[in-house]
């Protein structure tokens, strides 16, 4: 499902029935997402989702790891299943790492988290909490997305970063070298740095952010992990308002509450263009490669099931 800002959109609330119903009467193999003029979707830049089609038509497969049955890929793994070779998923690199705590009653099989791990694997871990790393020693470099009451846009990031080190997160006074004052973190080895560095990222200079992280939770969840000791102290993000397209509606609440892998796509597109002062060409499309070919499977059923 999806994070606090998961996702929740009643795919029947359009008010173009009419020309869905003209739809619905077309063969559903020749209902592409091109097909429907409303699909919000439909101009993102993906690689060819041929694959996922032929996986579709084989149905469900094993996971190369557990040798679970799986549609697509393996929610538990994190990998394609075997009708669905790696090489043919498309990899997206990430101008930043991400971390995704997901709470322990968030069901696998629902969450969009997944998504991001298996096309940015590099660039993506995944928590389930509360098994999640400390950040007291980084925080100057990471921000938190959540829509709270000192939460600031994403164009203000480098603003509000530049204060933590000017508090001295890490000056020339600290000891950077020193144990966590908390619970001693589970860090990926990818994530070690040297204990001298503390300046920002070339990476990503200017801005001094290195790691975002993300909740995948509903809403009603996600109190319990953003009052957690280990996430407190964190700048945090809003995210512009944006409707939703996953198609689990989470009963009473609104349409801007996006799932987990939109938020991720969401904020990427606005960090690219905000912060990094750079123009969008679709680099991070592919972050939706599941998601939008999912999306189309479920609404071409609903559309001739004549549920639209």
């Amino acid at each position: 499902m999806g994070l606090l800002i998961q996702l929740t959109m009643s795919l029947g609330s359009s008010t173009q029935g009419p020309k869905r119903s003209t739809e619905c009467l077309e063969s559903q193999e020749l209902q592409t997402p091109s097909s429907f003029q409303d699909n919000p979707l439909q101009q993102l830049q993906l690689a060819s989702q041929e694959v996922l089609e032929k996986a579709k038509k084989s149905g469900r497969s094993k996971c190369p790891r557990c040798s679970s049955s799986r549609m697509f890929y393996c929610y538990t793994c994190f990998v394609p299943v075997e009708t669905v070779p790696t090489k043919e998923i498309p990899t997206v690199k990430l101008p930043l790492k991400i971390d995704i705590i997901k709470h322990p009653n968030e069901t696998d099989g629902k969450s969009t988290a997944v998504h991001a791990k298996l096309l940015a694997p590099d660039d993506v871990t995944i928590y389930k909490y509360p098994c999640i790393p400390e950040y007291e020693e980084k925080r100057h470099e990471i921000a938190l997305i959540f829509p709270g009451p000192n939460s600031v846009s994403v164009k203000d990031i480098a603003f509000h970063l530049q204060k933590y080190t000017k508090k001295g997160v890490c000056n020339s006074d600290d000891d950077c070298s020193k144990e966590p004052v908390l619970k001693q973190a589970k860090i990926e080895p990818e994530e070690e740095k040297s204990p001298n560095e503390c300046i920002p990222s070339s990476r990503n200079e200017g801005t001094g952010l290195k790691k975002i992280i993300f909740i995948d939770s509903t809403w009603n969840q996600t109190n319990k992990i953003i009052t957690d000791e280990r996430l407190q102290g964190l700048l945090q993000i809003e995210l512009k308002t944006r409707k939703t397209c996953f198609w689990r509606h989470q009963k009473g609440k609104p349409d801007t509450y996006l799932s987990t892998i939109e938020a991720i796509y969401y904020f990427l597109v606005d960090y690219h263009q905000e912060v990094l002062k750079e123009n969008y060409k679709g680099q991070y499309d592919n972050l939706l490669f599941f998601f939008s070919f999912m999306y189309t499977l479920i609404k071409n059923a609903k559309c001739c099931a004549g549920k639209e």
